[in-house]
């Protein structure tokens, strides 16, 4: 819109400027009348009479020009004002007409998830927290628009490889709005350690492996949308540009289809507390973490009931992170969810966000 405000400035300057060369050039002399006492150069007065009557005509005609030429400018200036006020009209029109289907959309999954109890938003990210009860379990959804790709980052416990914290360290260590537990981790020899595939800041951490059994990868790129899925070589993972991510089991949804839950998964446990991530069609990410008082399969939810809520939401990929006592919510400066160990348990990673 820039270039139109531009198009109208060069108009008016286009359209003025013959005016103005007009006006220049009458307010030249056209005749000089000198007077010499010499009666050799001796001037008639009758002459002299003549001239400034011809120069008298002039000055009015130059007069009248200028009236008009005024005048037109007048109007001109008129009709820019007027062109540039239609101009602006048009890109507030624009912008708003271009915001109307985000809106609308918007609008429409959230009327799905019901009143959010909670909101922080900035010029970097808007989070919404909900509560999630469908009568068989409990939990908490947290809808999230990145604004700013840097928004959001996944951290690494005590930042060494093999080391862990609590979510909520790790939010008060990084001075973030909010956090959730990320990828698995096996342990070894008194540490921690990220579960196959892991990627910080770009780069891998232990190398690239390849997905296998049920594992997948998920984080985001680096314009700060969600990527995810199995990848079992190196070159189609970094085409999509990773900036960080985790890994874990399984896939729950993806195009915003159900994939096959393997029967390992429905069983060990069948229920249990869980942190699932995923994305809506315009990038929003959705994040649900369901209480459980333990991991023995008797309370949270199952993966088929998250992934059936899932996709009841609207939610177009969608990936299981690590559950049970390692699921966290931290929100606003508190501990959200009700941790099935009785406090928060370290992890390697965590998924932090930034207001």
């Amino acid at each position: 819109m820039r270039l139109q405000v531009k198009q109208v400035n060069r108009f008016f300057l286009l359209a003025t400027a013959p005016f103005i060369g007009i006006l220049f050039c009458l307010m030249l002399p056209h005749r000089s009348v000198e007077l010499n006492m010499n009666t050799s150069s001796y001037i008639p007065s009758e002459s002299i009479h003549e001239s400034s009557q011809d120069i008298v005509l002039q000055l009015n005609d130059a007069q009248e020009v200028v009236k008009s030429t005024l005048s037109t400018i007048r109007q001109t200036s008129e009709l820019y004002q007027k062109t540039l006020e239609t101009t602006n009209s048009i890109v507030k029109t624009t912008i708003s007409q271009a915001l109307k289907p985000e809106y609308i959309y918007n609008k429409r999954i959230t009327s799905k998830l019901g009143t959010p109890y909670e909101k922080v938003t900035s010029d970097r990210i808007t989070i919404e927290l909900f509560k999630v009860n469908p009568g068989v379990y409990r939990g908490y959804a947290m809808k999230v628009k990145l604004k700013d790709p840097k928004a959001m980052k996944m951290s690494l416990g005590k930042d060494v490889i093999g080391g862990s914290e609590t979510t909520a360290a790790a939010v008060q260590r990084y001075n973030a709005i909010a956090g959730i537990n990320a990828g698995g981790f096996a342990d070894g020899k008194g540490k921690r350690y990220p579960l196959s595939t892991t990627i910080m800041n770009g780069q891998y951490l232990t190398g690239f492996e390849s997905s296998f059994k049920d594992l997948f990868f998920v984080g985001l790129d680096k314009s700060g949308k969600l990527i995810g899925g199995k990848f079992h070589n190196k070159e189609d993972l970094d085409h999509l540009n990773p900036s960080f991510g985790a890994t874990f089991v399984p896939v729950l949804l993806h195009n915003g289809q159900k994939v096959p839950i393997p029967a390992q998964w429905q069983t060990s446990p069948a229920r249990a507390p869980r942190t699932v991530i995923g994305n809506y069609k315009d990038d929003q990410l959705l994040i649900i973490v369901i209480d459980g008082y333990n991991e023995n399969g008797g309370s949270g939810a199952t993966l088929l009931e998250l992934q059936g809520k899932l996709h009841q939401l609207g939610v177009r990929d969608a990936y299981n992170l690590d559950g049970g006592g390692s699921s966290s919510l931290i929100f606003n400066g508190r501990v959200v969810n009700k941790p099935s160990d009785g406090s928060l348990r370290p992890v390697p990673t965590n998924f932090l966000f930034f207001k």
